[in-house]
């Protein structure tokens, strides 16, 4: 990676707006031609058709992503010092938001959210673990743990790649075993979150281990589980399972989770805060909706919290199609007067899609959903403003009549 900042990204006529705006992603389509001849990870200018000025970024051909803006003042250079301030600036905000004991379990840099498009950093007690999903990242990481292990003293640095990110962005060649730094931890890790514990998987846990963004929707949604009996879809490790349980006096739990490793997790959470009226099973979401309510088995809550279905804007109609099925499913398992707590973690799926999907449901069942309440992720994930694509996880809590 050079220094040379004179590769310049000159955009086609009429695409300039969304960048003045300040959104950080540059797609191929919206490039007119390259000029210079920058390396991936080389830092370039985006000019506008009229030779405008307009922001600095990371450039990467292997990406759709062509350019990944970080910077709209032209006397910022994307140095160390850059980095480390931003990193500086996303702990300090935690810091004003969260109190001293939460910021063992907390995400402290989040992505576009933060200004460091491709980067999310999460606590979990002496440990970071990093999630890497850009190019200019990868190439800047050994400053960026650097930055960090100064700031916080972490016992270890765990660095993790989603698959599918690592090809359309280039990074196996970029990101080998040693992208990491200090201890691996032998065995989970213990967090807490509203009284309960939990064990985290940091090495080979989805994501990087936990679901932080849900923290407040398993709380507030627990509030609404008094006495019922709830199915837990897709619960993971037994995060909305065991505050129901809990904090919401559930009278039974059953939570699913296709993965063994995760409902393995679940089991020992729920041994760990000696909470009895809750079990796990392993089996299909879809499969297992069909087959509890084939045998009239009914609930008075259900939870569906499944994974992005829609990876690419193309995917859209496909992944809203899947949230028909399993929403019109979870209705078939729902006592009338029932509390469904659904959720989309698919960012290209807006809060106007779900509730769309939501009507559509209604229709089909014949029977009326009433939303009490539409919520997001947790406030250590902030929305940009001029990147609306930051707001990905919709939390809607409806009565099914």
């Amino acid at each position: 990676m050079t220094a040379d900042t004179s590769s310049r990204v000159i955009l086609k006529p009429r695409k300039a707006r969304p960048f003045f705006a300040r959104h950080p992603w540059v797609l191929d389509s919206a490039i007119e031609r390259v000029e210079g001849a920058p390396a991936d990870g080389d830092v370039a200018e985006l000019f506008s058709d009229r030779g405008q000025w307009i922001a600095r970024g990371v450039y990467n051909s292997q990406s759709r992503i062509r350019l990944r803006l970080y910077t709209w003042r032209l006397d910022e250079p994307l140095d160390g010092a850059f980095w480390r301030r931003r990193i500086e600036a996303a702990i300090a905000m935690r810091g004003e938001l969260f109190p001293p004991a939460a910021h063992q379990a907390l995400r402290l840099v989040y992505s576009e959210g933060d200004g460091l498009s491709g980067l999310i950093v999460d606590r979990y007690g002496d440990y970071l673990v990093m999630q890497i999903a850009a190019l200019a990242i990868a190439r800047r990481l050994d400053g960026i743990v650097e930055a960090l292990v100064e700031r916080l003293r972490p016992r270890g640095v765990l660095v993790r790649c989603d698959r599918d990110i690592a090809r359309l962005e280039g990074l196996p060649a970029v990101l080998g075993d040693e992208a990491g730094w200090g201890e691996t931890p032998d065995g989970p890790v213990f967090i807490e979150e509203h009284g309960l514990r939990f064990g985290v998987d940091l090495a080979a846990g989805q994501k990087t281990g936990f679901y932080f963004d849900q923290r407040e929707n398993r709380r507030v949604a627990a509030g609404y589980f008094r006495d019922r009996r709830l199915l837990d879809v897709f619960c993971y490790s037994g995060g909305f399972a065991l505050h129901a349980a809990r904090l919401g006096g559930a009278g039974e739990v059953l939570g699913v989770d296709s993965s063994p490793q995760a409902i393995t997790l679940a089991k020992a959470n729920a041994e760990l805060n000696a909470i009895a009226n809750v079990r796990f099973e392993c089996g299909d979401a879809f499969r297992t909706l069909e087959a509890l309510a084939a045998d009239g088995r009914r609930f008075g809550a259900v939870v569906l919290d499944p994974p992005k279905f829609a990876r690419r804007r193309q995917a859209v109609e496909e992944a809203l199609r899947a949230y028909h099925k399993l929403n019109l499913l979870a209705l078939s398992v729902l006592e009338p007067g029932g509390i469904l707590v659904t959720c989309s973690c698919s960012g290209h799926v807006t809060r106007a899609d779900f509730l769309h999907v939501l009507a559509e449901v209604a229709e089909r069942a014949g029977r009326d959903i009433q939303v009490l309440e539409q919520r997001g992720a947790a406030a250590d994930h902030p929305v940009s403003a001029t990147c609306l694509e930051s707001e990905y996880l919709k939390c809607f809590v409806c009565r099914i009549a």
